[in-house]
């Protein structure tokens, strides 16, 4: 989504003026003294725990849920430098659970994993491969004896019991941060989990894990960005961790890890006073502080070690990169900052904003994206704990040189060190600011994720309140000084050449025996939290009648939302048709974006859009077009004017058109080397074969043809065909006004839409090569057609067996096998009635475990397994998200629509939680054995051919390497 701006003119009247932020000290009737801000419109608490835990609060009643996050300040750059990757391996490690969770004897676990540890040592110390060997083989003795007394997942099974969402965890360079969702009245047992979890760590089921970990390492050898990341931060920072040691760890480090290593971080980082409690949502403060300390403030008190400096000396050259992979070539550069929080970071911050903001009117998007002078080219400043850096990225087009393309870049930035960009500019960047942080704000997720952040880094919450004052205190002047003291010939640039990559680590399958799961074993401690009963929140349905307000103008539907949470308007006009009536639709939506009118070039256009504070989109779908407007409610009615001038006097320009078709010509050829669109385009292939709406493309000679003129007329009459209009904001009455003047009768209907037919799948294995150290395989089935009354036993199905942490699949394919890093089943409900559902089941892995991973993927899916209180705990977490979720803004909107097209004109929700309450283990497996377990599926592969299995391979099908013409379509 485009950012938004707001006019100088009507800023006064949308946000207060420069306001004085000051910290103020409290004490509330408990006792517990906090600290707020004087004029923070979010409300924010923060205490201080005796023990130094920080605890932020703040409310938020959009649902009764609370967005949790606990962050810890230490990341990679605290591995010591024979142990890289450790603090992402703890990561992985803290939800293997405890003592108490987890584990069903711990005596005689405790001592196995003891045994462990050393056999860790010796095998670290170990030189010789073939000794290294013998003691891994030990390693996976001992552990699967150790795996008799575990229980795998304990810690996702709790916290799924919950209803909670989004459970998962990051680390990046100095930070881990663990992520929950939670319903409201579950926060205290949330708290006792997590206060469990953190109380000590346990290395269970440590060989396995660590296998994932690898095999995260392999997605990320595939990963271009990650690539190119790697070798600019490298350049960036010779010296500091940030540039020399990645947060995944190299592939020796993690093939010797040390469990006594990874014990001895996790005591001296994971401490109270060096972590954080982060609670946004529904709550009561003063019975929410008191929880947090009865769980979290028995924490001991530790000394943090004194962090060793390292200092980094001034770049005074190019440093360059080059690094090799399939795909398009395309470069970065970057100039080192300094840290978050000083005036340098802010000052590269507003340079980057002047340069590219988003696709609206920054000297990049003008001059060079604009005019198509690239493929693409961009500009961002990324501030880090310490330094930082400004960054600009170019796809070149086509026989470009790296140096040409370059070239443009810098051109920018000389048009920034004379000053040439407007004077308004400045002010707009700064309104934008504190629109886009009044957006954020207004989510619990988005309060919470500043709030963690500011953490890390070491701000107060003052400091970011602040912040925004002392952006709008830099003038013109400011920037021009900044931009030649700081722009020199002082940069790293990595350039991504296409071709081999010769320093991908390819490794064999360890050997890891499979671990016993235990499965419907519980421990005493997760007995209680299903045990310990509380009030139950009760589902909220929305009565679409009422919270849409309906009215008519000339023939067109208008519906309207309220917005009850800011100044930020929508409007968007939805046309019942797209590229199944008009494939040329969305090329000519795609035209539209570089094309002026008689009054105002394109590049004026942006302009004026940028400072109405006003955001313009288009989006063509299948079967619908949305032409949508979003920003300032109060210059609304100028946008409308001008959307309304762009689309009737759209001035055709032939010259633009022939650029355009050269640039989608090559973002074509960009595709067919992109490893994840390959995929997409495989899986689609799969899917439905060879004639598909993917497939089914306008050709590169229709494109060459098209007169211009032709194509902007279907722009231009577009307001004489059928459609409705959605208003979101205060005023309905203001926002009708608005929209009265430009709407017309209908008097042109759209063509017929074309009809792609959904076959039958099975028996065919498609096969795309690709060089990389992985494989990915997605096998896709038709199943039967979408049936309402089945949508709750979809749910509580892909709970329980096909996705999620604590899902059945990922429990066996990963936890117990260590046979992949990413693996899941999903059954997907068509969104329009008459039509398939599809059942995928997905293995990312590396190439050479892929025929054991499929094995067991093939055993999983023979029959549904019986785990009834696997079943309940799915179940009741399905019911809890329901019951606690709520649907609001533009959403109640859109969420109707998109009911319609299943014949629906009420809360679907409503039926599926009456379905799921009632739903029982053999009524799920009597769903998986009609519905699931007979379809047949074809399987869509890519990987290097010479990695492939034949065996394997033959027994899902008949083979066939497709090539990129046939999948794409071109």
């Amino acid at each position: 989504m485009k950012k938004f701006f707001i006019s100088v003119s009507l800023f006064c009247t949308i946000i207060a003026m420069a306001q004085k932020f000051e910290t103020q000290k409290q004490t509330d009737a408990q006792g517990y003294s906090f600290e707020t801000v004087k004029n923070d419109q979010a409300g924010v608490r923060v205490y201080t725990l005796k023990n130094g835990l920080k605890v932020y609060l703040a409310k938020n009643d959009d649902a009764p849920r609370i967005q949790t996050y606990i962050p810890v300040r230490t990341g990679s750059n605290n591995d010591p430098s024979d142990n890289t990757g450790l603090a992402h391996y703890l990561e992985h490690m803290v939800f293997k659970g405890t003592s108490h969770l987890g584990t069903q004897d711990w005596a005689k676990e405790k001592a196995l994993l003891t045994q462990i540890s050393d056999l860790y040592e010796q095998h670290k110390a170990e030189k010789d491969p073939e000794k290294k060997r013998a003691l891994y083989k030990k390693i996976d003795e001992v552990s699967q004896e150790a795996s008799k007394y575990a229980i795998a997942n304990e810690y996702d099974k709790a916290i799924s019991s919950l209803g909670a969402t989004g459970t998962n965890a990051h680390t990046w360079l100095d930070e881990t941060v663990y992520k929950n969702n939670i319903p409201s009245n579950e926060l205290e047992k949330w708290l006792k989990v997590e206060k469990e979890r953190f109380s000590e760590l346990v290395l269970r089921l440590f060989h396995t894990e660590l296998e994932a970990v690898y095999e995260e390492f392999n997605r990320a050898q595939d990963n271009d960005g990650r690539l190119v990341n790697y070798a600019l931060m490298d350049a960036l920072f010779p010296k500091h961790p940030n540039g020399q040691q990645t947060t995944i760890g190299t592939s020796e480090h993690l093939k010797s890890p040390s469990m006594q290593a990874i014990h001895k971080y996790f005591d001296t980082y994971y401490v109270p006073n060096n972590m954080a409690v982060v609670l946004v949502g529904d709550l009561d403060f003063d019975k929410t502080i008191k929880m947090v300390d009865q769980y979290f403030g028995s924490f001991k008190y530790k000394e943090l070690p004194m962090k060793k400096m390292v200092s980094e000396e001034p770049m005074t050259s190019i440093v360059t990169r080059t690094v090799k992979s399939p795909s398009t070539p395309r470069m970065t550069m970057a100039w080192r900052t300094d840290s978050d929080g000083t005036q340098e970071a802010r000052l590269a911050n507003v340079v980057a904003e002047i340069l590219s903001n988003n696709g609206d009117a920054g000297l990049i998007d003008l001059n060079i994206n604009q005019r198509q002078s690239t493929l693409g080219a961009g500009a961002y400043a990324s501030a880090l704990k310490t330094y930082g850096s400004f960054n600009m990225y170019v796809t070149p087009k086509e026989g470009q040189s790296f140096d040409s393309a370059k070239k443009l870049l810098l051109d920018q930035i000389d048009l920034v060190k004379k000053g040439q960009f407007p004077d308004w500019m400045l002010k707009a960047i700064v309104n934008d600011m504190k629109v886009q942080r009044m957006k954020m704000w207004e989510t619990a997720d988005g309060l919470a994720t500043t709030l963690y952040g500011n953490y890390i880094s070491g701000r107060t919450w003052e400091d970011e309140l602040d912040d925004i004052n002392k952006y709008e205190k830099i003038t013109k002047a400011d920037v021009v000084k900044f931009a030649n003291d700081f722009f020199k010939n002082n940069y790293a640039v990595v350039y991504k050449e296409k071709g081999v990559n010769d320093k991908l680590v390819r490794v064999e399958n360890p050997g890891i025996t499979p671990i016993k799961l235990n499965r419907e074993v519980q421990s005493p401690f997760l007995k209680d939290i299903l045990g310990t009963k509380v009030a139950d929140i009760k589902p909220q349905f929305i009565d679409y009648k009422t919270a849409i307000a309906t009215t008519q103008i000339k023939d067109k539907k208008v519906s309207f939302v309220a917005n009850k949470y800011n100044k930020v308007a929508q409007v968007a006009y939805i046309f019942p048709f797209g590229t199944d009536n008009d494939k040329e639709l969305s090329l000519g939506v795609s035209v539209l974006q570089y094309l002026g009118t008689d009054k105002y070039t394109p590049e004026q256009l942006k302009e004026e859009f940028y400072k109405l504070g006003i955001s313009n989109s288009f989006r063509t779908t299948n079967d619908q077009t949305f032409i949508t407007l979003t920003g300032l409610e109060g210059n609304m009615k100028k946008g409308i004017e001008l959307l309304n001038h762009w689309l009737k006097n759209v001035k055709a320009d032939q010259e633009i058109y022939n650029q355009t078709v050269k640039t989608i010509l090559e973002s074509r050829d960009v595709a067919k080397k992109d490893k994840n669109r390959i995929m997409a385009a495989l899986s689609n292939y799969a899917k439905y074969g060879k004639d598909s709406r993917m497939t089914d493309i306008i050709s590169k000679d229709r494109l060459q043809n098209i007169n211009v003129t032709e194509l902007m007329s279907k722009i231009k009459t577009l307001n004489n065909y059928p459609y409705e209009v959605f208003l979101y904001g205060e005023n309905q009455s203001d926002l009708e006004k608005a929209v009265k003047p430009f709407i017309a009768n209908a008097t042109l209907q759209p063509a017929k839409a074309k009809e792609y037919a959904e076959p039958t799948t099975g028996g065919t294995v498609y096969f795309a090569n690709y060089d990389m150290v992985q494989m990915e395989m997605a096998k896709v089935a038709k199943g039967s057609n979408v049936n309402l009354a089945n949508f709750g036993k979809a749910n509580v199905f892909n709970e329980y067996f096909g996705r999620g942490l604590s899902s059945i699949v990922f429990q066996e394919i990963r936890e117990s096998k260590s046979l992949a890093y990413s693996a899941y089943v999903s059954y997907a409900n068509a969104s329009e009635k008459g039509h398939a559902n599809y059942i995928t089941n997905y293995i990312g892995t590396q190439s050479n475990k892929l025929p054991l991973a499929v094995n067991a993927m093939n055993e999983l899916m023979a029959q549904l397994p019986q785990i009834p209180a696997q079943f309940e705990n799915s179940k009741g977490s399905a019911l809890k998200q329901i019951a606690s979720n709520r649907i609001n803004r533009t959403n109640i909107f859109y969420n109707q629509m998109a009911l319609k097209k299943l014949g629906v004109d009420y809360d679907i929700r409503k039926d599926i939680y009456a379905e799921i309450q009632n739903l029982t283990l053999p009524q799920l497996t009597n769903f998986y054995n009609t519905d699931i377990k007979p379809v047949q599926y074809n399987t869509a592969i890519i990987g290097k051919r010479e990695n492939l299995n034949m065996e394997s391979i033959n027994k899902m099908g008949t083979f066939k390497e497709v090539t990129l013409e046939e999948i794409f379509g071109y």
